[in-house]
């Protein structure tokens, strides 16, 4: 838009036409999309691309128009506000009984909204696996690098081969980023580890290297997915956007999806789908409400009263989330963070035979403890190295208290109970100290504050109480074909009709790096199926 006063003037039509079309919602919709983060923006904007279908896109939390959401510089401020779910999971044995806190987004926007806002495309790997493991070569590297490019507007250097410059979401690399980023990428090639000009494009299709990192962030504010997709059609009549608004469940019909049932205002509604329910409140919500809509294991359904519609036993497992290290060194001068303050990423082997990075670091340009590390002293001014596994061999799973739909899940996140996953975990650590004592930080860095040079088991200790989540919960309603799996390769829940999962949930394993642009190409792949099956 031209100027400050178009965009006023077009948030205030936009503004009035969804208070008309919330004060007067229909009974029924072509398609209801639940949950409007970074999956469910992307897939509700694309279908109301056809003026003739009726899109109704439901969200729990508020509006995304809030400082602490667009200053890029406040992203934490979110993780301990109404903007996020206050997720916690239960005590772990593998760190040292501590129960980790895993807030995830509850407002327009989701994640996409209070996270960090790393655009992160993942490995060529991780797509090639959903291909395999979906059975259909479109969720494949080659045709994602497709889907990237049409929906980047890049702002970079020119790339044809990897990057797309008409899109809607507006990717820039790090403006003028700090010299302790620049140090970062020193430090790599310092190690031995290639440094290229972007995370996005060759690195991530070998065995990885280092970069200063592309962010969502259009002149100086966050430009999360909502921001992107949805915020520029808020005047179409075809769209209707409700927030704080819960679903409780989906309403069936036998064995086939009609509608939802919802709370708003203090009341209780129920509004129909002629063509679909789509579920995209991410991977602790989305299986919570299949199972509060009888689609789970039987047995969990049975313990807590909930009738059985489909039984389907993957609902719930195959948890996954990055578990992070974090690794900090004190500054010789203060350096105040930019960009959001997390500008070079460095992902990388803890084992030389692998053929894909299974660790990942993402600099953090302030202190970030853990509840418990905080107690070793965090240096008043100081970076951490917020490194941890992109590939975690450990699973969690979740559970329901209560058939209440209001009641609150337990999460046993379970991280660190494989084996596989100390020892890589203890080989990042070593690797993050590596990188932050090495001679391109001398000039920036006073100190190592922690760990410091640990050895066996004190090592591991720290490494328990250290670990914290990377935000990046997903794959609990996983793709596939075998029995655990809960959609199919075009995101249809198993024995149900009209009804699809598009978020995180459906990763058969973590992509390897933030999973905000993932999320973006499941909703993007979803909407192409979704037009496809019902030919509009």
């Amino acid at each position: 838009m031209s100027s400050v006063t178009d965009q006023a003037e077009f948030q205030e039509r936009a503004n009035a036409n969804q208070a008309r079309l919330a004060a007067a919602l229909k009974p029924t919709y072509d398609v209801i999309v639940c949950g409007a983060g970074a999956s469910g923006s992307v897939v509700a904007a694309r279908l109301a691309e056809n003026p003739d279908v009726q899109v109704l896109l439901i969200e729990a939390g508020g509006s995304d128009d809030v400082e602490a959401v667009l200053d890029p510089g406040q992203w934490p401020v979110n993780l301990a506000s109404e903007r996020v779910w206050p997720f916690q999971a239960i005590t772990n044995p593998h760190l040292n009984g501590r129960a980790i806190p895993m807030p995830m987004g509850k407002v327009l926007g989701g994640g996409s909204s209070v996270n960090v806002m790393l655009w992160a495309r993942g490995h060529r790997s991780d797509w090639d696996f959903f291909a395999a493991e979906a059975g259909d070569d479109e969720w494949g590297y080659e045709n994602v690098l497709g889907i990237y490019r049409r929906i980047e507007n890049w702002q970079g250097a020119p790339n044809t081969q990897y990057r797309g410059d008409s899109g809607p979401v507006w990717v820039e690399p790090a403006s003028d980023p700090s010299p302790v980023a620049q140090a970062m990428l020193g430090a790599a090639a310092e190690l031995g580890i290639p440094t290229f000009d972007s995370p996005n494009g060759r690195m991530m299709e070998g065995p990885g290297g280092a970069a200063i990192t592309d962010l969502l962030i259009r002149d100086g504010r966050r430009h999360s997915l909502f921001r992107a997709y949805v915020q520029p059609i808020l005047g179409k009549p075809n769209l209707t956007v409700l927030t704080d608004t819960m679903v409780r469940r989906v309403i069936l019909d036998g064995k086939r999806a009609t509608g939802v049932e919802f709370e708003r205002g203090g009341e209780r509604l129920t509004i129909g789908a002629r063509m679909e329910v789509v579920l995209s409140l991410g991977a602790i919500q989305t299986p919570k409400l299949l199972m509060h809509s009888g689609i789970g294991d039987q047995a969990e359904l049975n313990r807590v009263g909930i009738p059985v519609v489909q039984h389907l036993p993957g609902v719930g497992q195959n948890f996954q989330d990055h578990v992070s290290f974090g690794c900090t060194w004190e500054y010789n001068e203060p350096i105040a963070p930019r960009n959001g303050g997390s500008e070079a990423s460095l992902y990388w082997k803890s084992r030389p035979d692998l053929d894909a990075p299974d660790i990942l670091f993402c600099q953090v340009e302030f202190p970030v403890p853990s509840e418990r590390t905080a107690a070793l002293g965090v240096p008043e001014h100081g970076w951490t190295m917020f490194a941890g596994l992109a590939q975690p061999k450990s699973r969690g799973r979740l559970l329901l208290r209560d058939s209440d739909a209001l009641a609150p899940l337990e999460i046993d996140a379970n991280m660190l109970s494989d084996p596989e996953d100390v020892r890589a975990a203890a080989r990042c650590v070593e690797l993050c100290r590596e990188l932050g004592n090495a001679q391109a930080f001398r000039p920036f860095v006073k100190r190592e504050a922690m760990p410091g040079d640990l050895k066996g088991e004190a090592m591991a200790d720290y490494i328990r109480d250290a670990a914290v989540t990377y935000w990046h919960q997903t794959c609990t309603a996983k793709m596939g074909r075998d029995a655990m799996s809960v959609v199919d390769g075009s995101l249809r829940v198993y024995g149900v009709e009209g009804l699809r999962i598009v978020d995180g949930s459906i990763m058969p394993r973590v992509t390897t790096g933030n999973t905000q642009a993932p999320c973006a190409v499941i909703g993007e792949r979803a909407a192409e199926m979704i037009r496809a099956t019902h030919r509009f």
